[in-house]
């Protein structure tokens, strides 16, 4: 039996899904299925399902801000995943209370739009990820239209996603992973780059409609992995298998874009 006392632990910063897909709740059951102990501090609360969000209410920063000293005094953490902050104001918060804790490794998910298209990330508050929180990233993992609002790159092919690496990259992120589930075709590549050497993680597009939460889960995995002291690239890796396995085993829930099945290896 392995040791409780020792178990890693993985932070959580991110919007609230009633829909249970994505977000917060999202993070949490990938947190436990990948054997850490998961904790969280929530941004933003959404009326939100399958179909879509239908309304997002800020959480007041000095909430926020009180949440992460709450859980970093006793707590502690060995990793940090950052989701859906929605404000300039509260990315600012989050980035100086990591810095004040002294956490050191973080994966930054530049979560802006929604499955169905929703606004989750408020346009003025761009600049405050790119100034703040991409520059503290051990890894940084948007996808193909968050990359392309982060750089200014039109990602169309593995040149120009490159391209969207290397400037993510300068920004200051240790690593950096722009995901393909955009890209049209058979494969799904991941595209990571750690400002020498570029690695696509390739797998068989699947077929479904059922992946709302995807690039939260991704995030999330890779955060566990960190937090359990693999290098960005195996984090990376081990996270994209564990996507893939949750994509493949999906479930239809609700009406519209079903969830990832977070638990496929013990259900």
């Amino acid at each position: 039996m392995s040791d409780l006392t020792s178990i890693p632990k993985v932070l959580t910063i991110a919007g609230s899904d009633s829909g249970a897909g994505a977000g917060i709740q999202a993070d949490l059951k990938t947190f436990g299925a990948n054997g850490v102990y998961g904790t969280s501090v929530i941004t933003a609360i959404t009326a939100q399902n399958t179909q879509g969000v239908t309304e997002v209410m800020e959480i007041p920063t000095g909430i926020v801000g009180s949440q992460i000293d709450a859980v970093l005094s006793d707590i502690g953490t060995d990793s940090v995943k950052t989701g859906m902050l929605f404000s300039s104001e509260i990315i600012s918060c989050v980035a100086q209370k990591l810095s004040d804790h002294k956490v050191r490794k973080i994966v930054v998910d530049p979560v802006m739009i929604a499955k169905g298209g929703d606004e989750l990330l408020q346009e003025e508050a761009i600049a405050a990820l790119k100034e703040t929180l991409i520059p503290m990233a051990t890894v940084v993992t948007p996808n193909i239209p968050e990359a392309v609002a982060l750089t200014g790159v039109d990602i169309v092919d593995d040149s120009s996603a490159r391209e969207a690496c290397v400037i993510l990259q300068r920004m200051g992120s240790e690593t950096v992973v722009v995901k393909g589930g955009h890209m049209k075709g058979n494969s799904a590549s991941d595209l990571f780059f750690d400002g020498s050497t570029f690695k696509a993680f390739t797998t068989k597009r699947v077929d479904s409609k059922n992946t709302h939460g995807t690039g939260c889960t991704f995030a999330s995995a890779v955060a566990c992995g960190l937090a359990k002291n693999e290098t960005p690239i195996l984090s990376v890796s081990n996270a994209k298998t564990y996507v893939t396995g949750a994509i493949l085993n999906n479930f239809s829930v609700g009406l519209g874009h079903g969830p990832l099945n977070h638990f496929y290896q013990y259900w």
